[in-house]
């Protein structure tokens, strides 16, 4: 009864807020106000209430009334591109130009597809004597009229956050006309923000293929191969931009964070600081350039560069965050209490909220008080998981039906697949299981190279799935039952080959995607010679540990307790079925045990891997190279065993974990 009141409720005033729409557009805006002034007392943050309660009072002359209107919409949606053009308005009923240029830039500068503010631009920049920036915006109010009204307002929609409106809107008009252009990049940006990105890489290079200097959708053709951790694909694109415009602030950082995936930080690094000589004031250069001196191993130069980027912004929650997940780093008295301000404050956005209360809960277990530490912890995963569109069913469904389809008769039936080459070592598991210490241990050794979380496994999948990942009956992994023999030759070699320019010159390597596990099937049928590692932790430690880790992409399960004790479960589940069907494949090495027991652990991962025992694999800690995880500063340190039950600070707030694990 309570879910369909509210949802009754929620009707009504969507339907009111529609009712005061359609006021305005008939220029009734008394009546618009009254209704509006009501919602606002119903849905006080409501952004669309706001905005229409200002342009009704514009409209009825009360201007410095829809000002203050709009300064509260701004605290809540300051990324609302329609509040500035009507601030702008505001200004120009004031004659105030310079006020109302500055609110018209910014506008457009958040949603370019505002014909009204570049109108109003032009004007005021030639009443102002601005002829240049008029010229400029009268070319911008022609783009626009140039484009079909469809791309204009699906862009206005994109830009101001809503996809889904928009994503159908361009969907409908390209079905009826076809190719345009415009209308396909706009799919593909919406693409890249949904996370549909083999969609977004074919209509990007379909738009290269038309308008091959379209300088605009080659940039974001590189970020989309970045995204699908092509990088050196991405970095050829990005090449032929700094061609053409060597100076580009965005190539720039784009090829650095692309070079940052291949591995070559000390290049990243010089990009990021001839970046900074420029801009020594950017918050988000400083950032980068603290986490590629983290990777190197430059600890202390990276917190000096944290705490500067922190200083430059100070509600920037990731560096915040990037500090506490040092894992060493100590706040000081004063840095804790600007986080717990900033925190607290009703202009700081999601985002960095979010980063602010992981970095809290950080700082607050470091001082004992567990209590509040969880509160944050809570508090930052919550928001998190609000931007989220994570099911864990889709996980425990594909577990079933890995289950399914790869059996021991079919396996039995495939023996003589895939490609021969041993190269490959798959570290699996759940995050912070104790993966990156195992990668550190064998990384140490004279034959192996370490890499990093290769994407390149769930990128084969993705290539199975085809385009429908979300549907009750995906592709993967019954396709796998399908697929000609000489099709597993193919994809181990392909992988071999996509991957190689992660590696040096030793005979083997490193993947260490801790969610790998879920492909052992598909792995052992490309490179059935590969040695497979599942990395186990005990499982409270192992949930409670992701629980309080921000991860900077993907691990989404990792946002609500319920979803991490399920994908556990699913984890040890299709872990078993691996052991079943495929027995001896894969060795499991119990975290708290290489703990206990350096040596003789090292040993057994090395003897099941055909290699030589070496001191320097003991000796870990000893290794310079570079680290990409949350482990990054343990695993320079020698072992040991303080981690293993801070679990236990937080026992008594973690009862309904540990009973979903026991179900």
């Amino acid at each position: 009864m309570e879910i369909r009141a509210e949802h009754e409720v929620s009707s009504l005033i969507e339907s009111r807020v529609l009712r005061v729409r359609q006021y305005l557009e008939q220029d009734r805006f008394a009546e618009a106000l009254s209704l509006s002034e009501e919602l606002r007392h119903q849905v006080p943050q409501n952004r669309d209430v706001l905005y229409m309660h200002a342009v009704s009072l514009r409209n009825m002359r009360r201007t410095a009334e829809a000002l203050q209107t709009l300064k509260i919409l701004e605290e809540h949606h300051p990324k609302f591109s329609r509040l500035y053009q009507e601030r702008g308005y505001c200004y120009v009923a004031l004659r105030d130009a310079p006020n109302a240029i500055a609110a018209f830039l910014i506008g457009v500068n958040l949603n370019p597809a505002l014909p009204a503010s570049w109108a109003q631009l032009e004007g005021l920049f030639r009443i102002t004597g601005q002829i240049d920036n008029a010229r400029m915006a009268a070319e911008h109010v022609a783009t626009l009229a140039n484009l079909a009204p469809e791309v204009t307002a699906a862009t206005g929609l994109y830009s101001d956050g809503e996809l889904v409106p928009a994503e159908n809107l361009i969907r409908e008009y390209l079905l009826r006309v076809g190719n345009d252009v415009e209308g396909m990049r706009l799919l593909a940006k919406i693409g890249m923000d949904l996370d549909v990105l083999d969609d977004a890489e074919f209509l990007l290079e379909s738009v290269l293929a038309i308008t091959p200097n379209y300088s605009a959708a080659r940039y974001d053709y590189a970020r989309v191969l970045l995204k699908r951790h092509k990088h050196v694909l991405a970095m050829a694109e990005l090449d032929r931009l700094l061609a053409n415009d060597p100076k580009n602030p965005a190539y720039r950082t784009t090829y650095a964070t692309a070079c940052i995936g291949i591995s070559e930080h000390e290049k990243a690094l010089a990009i990021y600081r001839s970046l900074l000589d420029e801009t020594p004031r950017s918050a988000d250069i400083h950032l980068s350039v603290a986490h590629a001196l983290k990777t190197l191993g430059r600890t202390q130069e990276a917190i000096e560069t944290y705490q500067k980027s922190a200083a430059l912004q100070p509600k920037f929650g990731d560096a915040y965050w990037s500090l506490a997940n040092l894992k060493t780093y100590r706040f000081t008295d004063a840095e804790f209490e600007v986080m717990r301000r900033e925190e607290a404050s009703d202009t700081t956005q999601l985002a960095d909220r979010y980063h602010l209360c992981f970095a809290l809960g950080k700082a607050l277990e470091d001082r004992g008080d567990y209590s509040e530490s969880f509160a944050y912890y809570q508090r930052g995963n919550a928001l998190k998981k609000s931007e989220s569109r994570f099911k864990i069913e889709s996980v425990e469904r594909n577990t079933r039906l890995q289950i399914k389809v790869c059996t021991k008769e079919f396996f039995a039936q495939r023996k003589q697949v895939g490609c021969v080459a041993p190269d490959p070592i798959f570290i699996v598991g759940l995050p912070r299981s104790g993966s990156t210490l195992l990668e550190q241990i064998l990384a140490s050794h004279s034959r192996v190279d370490g890499t990093m979380e290769l994407a390149d496994i769930s990128r084969i999948v993705q290539d199975l799935l085809g385009r429908d990942m979300d549907s009750e009956t995906p592709r993967y992994p019954g396709i796998l039952a399908e697929m000609p023999e000489k099709e597993f030759l193919k994809l181990g070699e392909r992988y071999l080959e996509d991957t190689r320019v992660y590696r040096g010159d030793r005979p083997f390597f490193i993947d260490k995607m801790p969610n790998n596990f879920r492909h052992i099937g598909l792995i052992h049928l490309m490179l059935p010679n590969a040695k497979i590692i599942d990395a186990r932790r005990e499982p409270m430690a192992c949930c409670f540990s992701n629980f309080k880790q921000l991860f900077a992409t993907g691990q989404e399960f990792t946002y609500s307790l319920d979803d991490i004790a399920r994908y556990y479960r699913s984890y040890v589940q299709l872990m078993a079925h691996w052991d079943m069907v495929l027995p001896g494949s894969v060795l499991r090495v119990q975290h708290e045990q290489v703990v206990d027991d350096l040596e003789a652990n090292v040993r057994r991962i090395l003897d099941f891997c055909g290699l030589e025992f070496e001191p320097a694999c003991v000796e870990f800690h000893k290794n310079s190279r570079s680290v990409h995880t949350a482990s990054s500063e343990q695993v320079r340190k020698p072992i040991y065993r303080d981690g293993l039950d801070q679990w236990r600070n937080y026992e008594a707030y973690l009862g309904p974990l540990r009973q979903s694990l026991d179900a």
